[in-house]
């Protein structure tokens, strides 16, 4: 089974995103923060193939997460979604840049999540059969 982590300061949010990533196939860890999000990803570096973090988080932001990770050889494969209120245009244009994969905007439907992990090429499969 493919493993995602959530990561976002708010529990509701880090919930709701939880509960859509089971419901399509995931296991899925949890952080509060970029610095919390760092630290499991280098425990669980080969486990962990998707990423959706919120932008605006205390000790680390997701930006800045984004930036750290993408500076390691050992993550270039890994897909990383904003899921964020962040909605101006040059926001969003630089977490592309950055390396992210996607952008959600919040709020978001359970719609919107699996077309943009789509997009990312994620192909959520609702079982064991997820992609490594």
């Amino acid at each position: 089974m493919a493993k995602a982590l959530v990561v976002d300061d708010s529990r509701a949010i880090r919930m709701i995103l939880t509960r859509i990533l089971k419901e399509i196939g995931f296991e899925v860890c949890e952080a509060a923060n970029g610095r919390e999000a760092l630290e499991l990803m280098e425990a669980e570096k080969d486990a962990v193939s998707l990423v959706l973090a919120d932008w605006n988080m205390p000790e680390l932001n997701g930006f800045d997460m984004l930036q750290q990770l993408r500076r390691k050889p050992e993550f270039a494969s890994l897909v990383v979604v904003m899921v964020t209120t962040e909605t101006e245009l040059s926001q969003m244009a630089a977490a592309l840049e950055a390396g992210a994969n996607e952008y959600v905007m919040k709020p978001f439907t359970r719609d919107i999540l699996v077309e943009k992990l789509q997009l990312a090429g994620v192909q959520p499969c609702g079982g064991a059969a997820c992609r490594q």
